[in-house]
């Protein structure tokens, strides 16, 4: 799961960003309303954290940018301004939570698990598809109600399909799902087939009844 921190103070930033990489997120960053605007209309995220005030605009603009675009992505607003129409205004124009500074990262992190659990899986505790499930919360694959080990990429590469069945992913979006900000530290595209490929085999291992097909040149999707 991949969460985006628009926020200018660093130190709060890199805080979150560490707390939540512990919890097994994959986290990106930005500092600015510019930098934030384009990762958030470029990119899909399971959940953005947003402050109000940012270097160069406004974070309720970038709101009304991803409402605008169709972007349908979780939105928290973080900020140090907790007056009832800052809450209100960016509930309004599209968030789905908010949270005054300063807050508990244990605090953040119940929000930040219900509104993914709210808005990739219409709020059910558990993901389901044919005789597989996922539960999130705990990162853990259940094939007829048996537990398939995956390590750490292959759920994340697993989880992403799993939310997206039947739909052809691209070699590149699955590259920066797994690695985001640190693409460019890949060689080349030999990890993304090795990590589909054990995947494929613990799927066939475990009589899962789905697999990760290859299109030639374009990418994989889950059938």
């Amino acid at each position: 799961m991949k969460i985006l921190i628009i926020e200018d103070e660093l130190a709060l930033s890199k805080t979150i960003e560490e707390f939540l990489r512990t919890e097994n997120y994959l986290v990106e960053t930005a500092q600015d309303y510019n930098s934030g605007l384009e990762k958030a209309l470029t990119y899909d995220y399971d959940c953005i954290l947003l402050d109000i005030m940012l270097p160069g605009g406004s974070g309720l603009d970038i709101l009304k940018e991803l409402k605008n675009q169709h972007k349908k992505q979780p939105v928290i607003i973080l900020s140090a301004k907790d007056s009832v129409e800052d809450k209100v205004l960016g509930l309004e124009i599209g968030a789905d939570d908010y949270l005054a500074k300063p807050f508990h990262l244990a605090e953040l992190l119940a929000r930040v698990k219900s509104i993914i659990r709210r808005n990739a899986r219409d709020g059910e505790q558990l993901l389901q598809y044919k005789n597989v499930t996922v539960d999130p919360d705990n990162r853990l694959v259940l094939v007829d109600g048996k537990e398939m080990t995956l390590n750490r990429k292959e759920y994340d590469l697993f989880y992403y399909f799993i939310l997206r069945p039947n739909k052809l992913m691209e070699k590149t979006s699955l590259i920066e799902s797994v690695w985001g900000d640190h693409t460019d530290q890949a060689d080349n595209l030999d990890f993304i087939y090795s990590q589909i490929k054990n995947i494929r085999k613990k799927l066939k291992e475990a009589q899962a009844d789905m697999d990760l097909q290859a299109v030639y040149g374009v990418g994989y999707k889950l059938v």
